[in-house]
């Protein structure tokens, strides 16, 4: 069968932007859709010359004989990396230094904007990215190593900007929990995010260093709505579950935020309020939100997401979409690729900071504490000199 040209994908899109009917909607790549996945899809890799693109010659819709697709399961891969700590000098990010112990999340966040990344390591950002997990078995041992370097000047760890450190493997691998243990060893501070209520098995490492000012924790909450969630996030905790997370994590004597995020015109950004309130009343002290982005494949794979599961709204929440990010579905501009811009964009910011005020999640944050650094087992004039550097 022929390969749907580029010239015709261009005429589909544009009749879509249009609201006019696709003309041959057989035209269209079949959906491969899984029970428990979030994407649809598994679309190609951007760096691959050669591409084999799925197609439906409509023969199998017309007979009635379409299998359901069977499950995928969980591959993990061992990452042969020698250093952990991924350094950044992003405007738009309020930290410079990352860890991340997978690449790939199990979650399956339909929008999650680390998909593309994993294109670098050669697997589709669709379902490769929720199947196939990139872990790094001695992600606790690497990052002592960096942080014993002579000259190493500690700022604001983030663990959880690229994919959630509490994913479920994390419940057997414990990889999470091996960079808490180093980072409280040395007193360095961290900053974690996370849609999952995993983060309570460490609330022994958590509380400690919360007593010495070490540690933040905010809970990424999309949706009230369990159903909605399951068909965004198939595998992450229940928005439920979160909320106690943050209640427990509260109550522990740990600083806790809700993030609200990515909020998706025209599918949950009416929850904005609804999602600070209960964020509030779950014990969060702070709150964030950052409008949906959509880089690289990642476009692809929502828009043919949105057309599986919600087929009656997807031009609105596309056009939505387009509104914010001056026509396209994606802003990579830095001071607008979290926030868009347009009318519409300025109304969410607006609503964000009303209701943040009025759930008292708007109080400056008292930024964590560097000076505990130590390495452990430097005494003396080592020591000294190392701290001298800040």
């Amino acid at each position: 069968m022929p390969q749907l040209a580029d010239t015709d994908k261009e005429s589909i899109a544009a009749l879509d932007r249009a609201g006019l009917p696709d003309p041959e909607p057989a035209l269209r790549a079949p959906s491969e859709m899984r029970r428990g996945r979030g994407a649809v899809t598994n679309t190609a890799v951007r760096f691959q010359a050669a591409v084999v693109s799925p197609f439906d010659d409509g023969w199998d819709t017309m007979t009635g004989e379409i299998e359901e697709p069977a499950q995928i399961a969980t591959t993990l891969i061992k990452d042969a990396t020698k250093s952990v700590i991924a350094y950044n000098s992003s405007p738009d990010l309020g930290f410079d230094r990352s860890v991340n112990p997978y690449r790939g999340c199990e979650h399956g966040c339909v929008y999650c904007f680390a998909r593309p990344t994993h294109a670098y390591l050669g697997y589709s950002p669709g379902l490769d990215f929720e199947t196939k997990l990139v872990f790094k078995p001695e992600v606790g041992a690497l990052l002592e190593k960096e942080l014993r370097k002579p000259g190493y000047v500690p700022k604001v760890m983030a663990l959880g900007t690229n994919t959630d450190p509490y994913q479920p493997v994390e419940r057997t691998l414990k990889l999470t929990r091996s960079v808490l243990e180093i980072l409280e060893k040395f007193n360095h501070p961290v900053g974690i995010v996370t849609k999952s209520a995993g983060v309570l098995r460490d609330l022994d490492i958590l509380s400690a260093m919360a007593k010495r000012d070490l540690v933040r924790v905010y809970l990424s909450v999309t949706t009230l709505d369990p159903r909605l969630a399951r068909t965004m996030e198939p595998r992450a905790a229940t928005p439920a579950r979160r909320l106690h997370a943050i209640e427990e994590l509260t109550r522990a004597g740990i600083p806790t935020g809700i993030l609200t995020a990515p909020m998706i015109p025209g599918l949950n950004d009416a929850e904005m309020e609804k999602l600070l309130e209960a964020g509030a009343r779950a014990g969060a002290r702070h709150a964030a939100f950052i409008l949906l982005r959509l880089p690289h494949e990642l476009k692809d794979i929502f828009e043919a997401w949105l057309h599986q599961h919600y087929p009656d709204r997807a031009r609105h929440v596309l056009s939505l979409i387009r509104e914010t990010r001056g026509g396209g579905l994606n802003d990579a501009r830095f001071g607008h690729r979290f926030s868009g811009h347009g009318p519409y964009a300025d109304l969410l910011l607006r609503r964000f900071a009303r209701a943040s005020r009025q759930w008292g999640l708007d109080e400056m944050r008292q930024g964590l504490d560097c000076s505990k650094f130590r390495v452990p087992g430097q005494t003396g004039a080592k020591q000294d000199a190392q701290m001298s550097l800040f």
